[in-house]
C-alpha cells in the first residue's frame, strides 16, 4: 500500500477534524448515551442502540484518520517545484479542441475534492498529470474514454 501523501494544508484540515471527532463528538456521543440510558427500558431501547452505532462510526473515524496521520507523508511547500506537476501544484489545462481552461489543485486522495478542484493524485487525470511541464500534451484515460490535454501552467 502506497504511503498516503497530503499536502500542508491537508494535513491541518483532517488534524483539525481529528480534534473534533476526540472532543466534540465524543462529548456529544456520550450525552446522547446518558439521555438513553436515563430514557428507560434498557432491553429495547432504539435510541440507545442508535447511539452506541454512533459512537462504533466515530471511533472508527478516529482510529482511521491517527493511522492516516500517523502514515502521510506532507508535502513540504518549500520543496514544490514549479516546471513539473507534482503533489501540491495547481495547474492549469486546456483540453485539445477546447476553448475553456480548467483548474486543478493536485492532492493526495484523502483530501480530494473535485467539486472544490482538489483532484487526487492517484485519479486518472492527477496520475497523468504528474511530472508533465507546460506545453505538454497528456493523453487521460477516463472511464468515459480518452482524451488529451494540454498543460498550460504550474503554479503553487
Amino acid at each position: 500500500m502506497p504511503t498516503p501523501v497530503l499536502t500542508t494544508e491537508g494535513y491541518q484540515k483532517l488534524q483539525d477534524e481529528l480534534e473534533y471527532l476526540r472532543t466534540t463528538r465524543r462529548e456529544q456521543i456520550a450525552q446522547r448515551l446518558h439521555e438513553a440510558i436515563e430514557g428507560g427500558e434498557l432491553l429495547d431501547n432504539a435510541e440507545l442502540e442508535a447511539a452506541k452505532n454512533e459512537q462504533a462510526f466515530v471511533e472508527g473515524s478516529i482510529k482511521e484518520l491517527e493511522i492516516l496521520l500517523a502514515t502521510a507523508r506532507v508535502v513540504d511547500e518549500a520543496e514544490i517545484d514549479k516546471e513539473t506537476v507534482q503533489v501540491g501544484n495547481r495547474v492549469t489545462i486546456q483540453e485539445i479542441g477546447a476553448t475553456q481552461k480548467e483548474e486543478y489543485v493536485i492532492v493526495g486522495a484523502a483530501e480530494a475534492d473535485p467539486t472544490l478542484g482538489k483532484i487526487s493524485n492517484e485519479s486518472p487525470m492527477g496520475k497523468a498529470l504528474l511530472g508533465k511541464r507546460v506545453g505538454d500534451k497528456v493523453q487521460i484515460e477516463a472511464p468515459a474514454g480518452a482524451y488529451t490535454v494540454k498543460v498550460l501552467k504550474v503554479d503553487l
